[in-house]
């Protein structure tokens, strides 16, 4: 007598669901040349030190940089010029690694919306305003543009020579919203549109 085994089909895990639209964060720098700066730094220092130790430990004298700074942060008072302008040096220094370290940086690369979860993909500023200012060259009546893209904005000067300015406006306004819109960005800039005649300056 055959028993008969049911099969189990398992199930793949869900994927992990993409970020709402509008918190996409931004992307992350590497900082390669502060990390590469404060790592130099901190292995020159440390190696002199650790030599200078090793030097004593031998039974050699110490050297005389490490002998006199020792004489130094002895006698001088905390109030001293170069102790205050040391001092302040070295907590500036802190709190530019400290800001490089919380923050993202690469404000020239804007994140788009996440399709998927595991793909993540960005826009570089330059490129989002040359687009930008070939869809506003297409319009009728422009003769020249100036395109400024920051993160919630889109700054758009546009100096028309014919047409009224008025139908101008309107048309650029549904043709860069619909570019922005195309464009897919996490965070869509408000679209900030001037028009104006030659010679005027806006």
């Amino acid at each position: 007598m055959s028993t008969e085994q049911t099969p189990v089909i398992e199930k793949p895990p869900a994927p992990a669901a993409a970020p709402p639209a509008g918190r996409e964060p931004r992307f992350w720098s590497p900082r390669r040349a502060p990390a590469t700066l404060v790592a130099v730094l901190v292995l020159v220092t440390a190696g002199a030190f650790l030599y200078d130790i090793g030097a004593v430990r031998a039974r050699h004298p110490a050297m005389h940089w490490r002998r006199e700074l020792a004489r130094q942060l002895a006698t001088q008072p905390l109030d001293a010029t170069w102790v205050l302008v040391g001092a302040g040096i070295a907590a500036a220094l802190g709190l530019w690694l400290l800001a490089l370290a919380v923050t993202p940086g690469l404000r020239d690369l804007l994140p788009m919306r996440r399709t998927h979860p595991d793909v993540r993909a960005g826009l570089r500023r330059d490129a989002a305003e040359l687009l930008l200012r070939d869809r506003a060259m297409e319009i009728s009546g422009v003769r020249r543009v100036r395109v400024r893209l920051h993160r919630s904005r889109a700054h758009v000067l546009a100096v028309s020579h014919f047409r009224e300015l008025d139908e101008v406006r309107d048309d650029l306004d549904a043709a860069l919203t619909d570019a922005i819109r195309a464009m897919g960005l996490a965070h869509a800039p408000a679209l900030n549109l001037q028009v104006i005649r030659p010679g005027r300056k806006g």
